[in-house]
């Protein structure tokens, strides 16, 4: 659920500074843009793009890959259904604070169950979470492996692998479908550039 992060000042006369002067000083509508989708479909390249493409464009946006936030925020965590439930939360309240900042962020992470999306869907405002299912088949991902997960996994070294031997439950209503095997990463960061544009998270910049 949706909670109030800014505290009153509880003092007259104090101007109390929010998530809505925030935005209006940086510009733009800030929201999370959380790419979903297995392991090597994608997700952080197109994630990486898109942080080029705000940035270009003088917007202010962070970029969470989970594989990053594992590395220092959830170091403690391995990789049962309830310590991946526990990275998620975590990621998703700091997305949350980020989005407080009057930032977008984009958000990159398998986060394979429908329950967990949808518990960090309710920590933001309506119109704030923006669901992006990065669209590509098991065998694509299998036959990228650039880490060697999908053959260790199969091997039997890598045990709860999202796609092999713990499932990866598919967006239901994405904001946006993103078939990254079909079309390449300029082409997926073109479209989630006209979804903010026309949902007015982001100005619409007049092309050459």
């Amino acid at each position: 659920m949706a909670y109030p992060l800014t505290m009153p000042s509880g003092q007259p006369g104090l101007r109390q500074i929010g998530k809505a002067q925030r935005a209006r000083l940086l510009g733009q509508k800030p929201c999370v843009i959380w790419l979903t989708g297995l392991s090597a479909a994608g997700k952080s390249s197109i994630a990486s793009g898109l942080q080029s493409a705000l940035f270009d464009r003088g917007l202010h946006c962070y970029l969470l890959d989970g594989d990053t936030v594992r590395l220092g925020l959830s170091r403690d965590l391995g990789y049962t259904d309830a310590e991946r439930q526990e990275h998620i939360r975590r990621v998703g309240e700091l997305a949350r604070l980020f989005v407080d900042a009057g930032l977008i962020v984009l958000v990159a992470l398998i986060s394979p169950f429908r329950t967990e999306r949808n518990s960090v869907r309710a920590l933001f405002e309506p119109g704030e979470f923006i669901e992006v299912f990065v669209n590509t088949p098991l065998t694509v991902c299998e036959q990228r492996d650039p880490k060697g997960l999908y053959r260790r996994a199969r091997a039997g070294q890598v045990p709860l692998f999202t796609g092999i031997d713990s499932p990866y439950e598919v967006p239901e209503q994405p904001e946006v479908m993103l078939p990254a095997s079909e079309i390449g990463i300029d082409d997926c960061v073109a479209r989630l550039i006209d979804f903010l544009q026309r949902q007015g998270n982001i100005p619409v910049r007049d092309e050459p």
